[in-house]
């Protein structure tokens, strides 16, 4: 049952009317209901505690039901569900019954008037009617909450945008969803946001009776977006040691959280292999000034950008673009100024864009890290009507900063790899010859993960008595230092190949020199001595009596291949890796048939995280089992088959050479 429509003793509020609205009939119920006695509201006008209306157009014309705008005489205007019965009699003239009933608790019940949502109600001329609790303390930031007042009519506000925003809702009926207001709070210590949505009120004829206006304040739950994309930060920018990655992170994080355009662009020195900007020729109102290296769109097509990634960026020198990465500081544009006799005039591309995408805020934060600026974040919205913040300002200078470190050390891992890979190319060989002993092939392949560059190195060494020396080692460690031990150990190598020393000698040769070159680089004592080591495998191939001589010092096996596809890893004894001094090492020799393969590689090409290494060497001898193919195929057929999609963890090298047999 309920209160709100029936007295204790179960009677519904019954009023009765003539057809000029006359009250003639009133109840007790309907005195509880709306406040009135019946002396108040008997022989007078309905109009009284019911809003007027054409009866007549309701339902069928003999009955009518829907919500009305009724007026309780101490607590002001509620929503009714009023249903009404035209009745005949033949000696009285026509007259109406109306059954008024609360479709729910009215809007003056306590459970809405202390709703944490503002909650407030405009008639049809725009003139605020009730207010709930929350809503009249909005009275002091929007003085058209409150009761009588017009949004239009209200001083400090812009009332005709809101007056016009209730005008659409009245006549076409479609609701204002998620309208945002912003307003410094009392202290001015921060932001709050207001969320208000706005839909129509209709009578029981279909009539507009006025618009509801529902406000939430989402201050804190912007407050709470902020940290979480702040707790992201960590999580989704720096996943890689890569520039054109982590600016690329960055810009689709802010999207759409907090732009609907986000551009990530870098100087030349932090893209070292891209061609230099200087070299380009600059026009004649914008200079090559970034590199493209992120962004990010609620636009699928990017209408927004004149670049792609990877494209040189041009800005004209007086632009807030080159402002911003000379001083250091941010650029904050709430409102665009696309005026005339602004920087856009001299970048009429720039500008066609701007007001054809409809971007009207703008925030350009510089990438500094470490004293170093490298470059400009640059937030824009176009969808989204709210301009940029002071809040969301700060969000944007701590994405940035946060972004700047990890592309730091993005931009040093990338120069020490470069430099590495660059030394590392100068001291492999370019040109391999096996003389009229073997025929060769190779493959190289550097580490793509955190690890920068090894030390891989493979060589073939002509002998000056027909004979060929086959080479691959494997310098511990990596990076820069690395790539330089390995260029002093295939140095070595040469030297004591060329002096005709058998394998085993070889190595032990070499374990002592990288032991005494570990020990003069420690200098007088105070630096810690150097273990770097290496593992390798040197074998010595007579075409004459097609034997091959061979030792292993901590290396993975060669491979030998019979011209009949047959396949068998030589057993060496392991050995230790050179430059522990604790060399030992033994000599095995076989015979080899005629076009048979010897392959040597690294462990990179047989080893992977989780897996045995026997099943990576039963993988190679499947690989090579294909002895009539081209040399330079079957090294694509070992590679594709050994390496698969994901990064690789170490440096492979792979050296494949084909016997051949020379007359004594």
């Amino acid at each position: 049952m309920n209160p709100f429509s029936w007295d204790e003793s179960g009677v519904p509020a019954v009023v009765m009317t003539d057809a000029e609205g006359i009250v003639t009939g009133w109840t007790d119920a309907a005195e509880k209901l709306l406040g009135y006695h019946a002396g108040e509201v008997l022989h007078r006008s309905s109009s009284i505690f019911l809003e007027p209306g054409d009866r007549s157009a309701r339902g069928d014309g003999g009955r009518w039901s829907g919500l009305v705008m009724a007026r309780h005489r101490d607590d002001g205007p509620l929503l009714l569900h009023v249903h009404g019965a035209r009745l005949h009699a033949a000696a009285q003239r026509e007259s109406w019954l109306l059954t008024l009933a609360a479709d729910g608790p009215p809007v003056t019940e306590p459970i809405l008037s202390r709703a944490p949502v503002a909650i407030g109600v405009w008639d049809a001329g725009l003139r605020c009617v009730w207010l709930n609790e929350t809503a009249r303390r909005l009275g002091d930031v929007f003085p058209h909450y409150r009761l009588g007042s017009r949004p239009e009519s209200t001083p400090g506000l812009d009332g005709e945008a809101i007056a016009g925003a209730m005008r659409r809702v009245l006549d076409d009926g479609t609701p204002v969803l998620d309208r945002e207001c912003r307003w410094a709070s009392e202290d001015e210590s921060a932001e709050q946001t207001l969320s208000t949505s706005l839909y129509r009120l209709d009578g029981a004829d279909g009539r507009p009776l006025g618009v509801c206006a529902l406000a939430m304040d989402t201050s804190r739950s912007r407050a709470r977006d902020r940290l979480a994309m702040l707790g992201e930060v960590s999580i989704r920018i720096g996943s890689t040691l890569d520039v054109m990655k982590t600016a690329q992170e960055l810009a689709e994080l802010a999207v759409p959280g907090l732009a609907d355009y986000v551009t990530v662009d870098v100087s030349e020195h932090v893209l070292p292999d891209d061609e230099p900007l200087r070299r380009m020729d600059a026009t004649e109102v914008s200079v090559p000034v970034f590199h493209r290296a992120g962004a990010a769109s609620i636009h699928r097509e990017f209408p927004e950008s004149l670049w792609r990634r990877g494209e040189v960026v041009f800005v004209p020198p007086s632009s807030p673009f080159t402002a911003v990465l000379s001083s250091g500081r941010s650029h904050f544009e709430p409102v665009m100024d696309t005026s005339p006799c602004t920087w856009l005039d001299v970048d009429p591309d720039r500008a066609e864009v701007i007001h054809e995408t409809g971007m009207h805020s703008l925030i350009i934060v510089p990438l500094q890290a470490r004293g170093d600026i490298l470059g400009v974040a640059v937030f824009v919205r176009t969808e989204n009507p709210a301009p940029f913040t002071e809040d969301d300002l700060n969000l944007a200078e701590m994405l940035a900063a946060r972004a700047a470190l990890s592309l730091d050390n993005a931009r040093q891992y990338t120069r020490e790899r470069t430099a590495a890979l660059a030394l590392q190319r100068d001291l492999l060989p370019r040109n391999l010859s096996g003389g009229g002993a073997v025929d060769l092939a190779w493959r190289y392949l550097p580490s793509n993960v955190i690890g920068t560059v090894g030390g891989d190195w493979y060589d073939v060494i002509p002998l000056g008595d027909g004979r060929v020396a086959l080479v691959v080692g494997d310098v511990t460690g990596h990076g820069i230092n690395a790539a330089a031990t390995m260029g002093r150990l295939r140095t070595a190598v040469r030297t004591l190949a060329y002096q005709g020393l058998p394998p085993d000698e070889v190595l032990a040769f070499l374990d002592t020199m990288v032991v005494r070159l570990a020990e003069e680089d420690a200098g007088a004592g105070d630096a810690p001595l150097d273990t770097t080591g290496a593992t390798c495998v040197y074998a010595v191939y007579d075409p004459v009596t097609r034997r091959c001589a061979m030792a292993g010092a901590g290396h993975p096996p060669p491979a030998i291949v019979h011209p009949s596809g047959e396949v068998r890893f030589a057993r060496l004894p392991s050995g230790t890796p050179v430059g522990l001094g604790l060399g030992s090492y033994e000599r095995v020799e076989v015979e080899i048939a005629e076009g048979s393969l010897i392959a040597l590689y690294t462990d990179g090409l047989v080893e992977r995280r989780g897996a045995d290494i026997d099943a990576g060497l039963q993988r190679l001898g499947t690989a090579l089992a294909a002895p009539t193919l081209p040399l330079d195929d079957l090294c694509a057929r070992v590679i594709g088959t050994m390496v698969d999609d994901t990064p690789s963890e170490d440096d492979i090298a792979l050296l494949i050479a084909r016997t051949r047999t020379a007359p004594s």
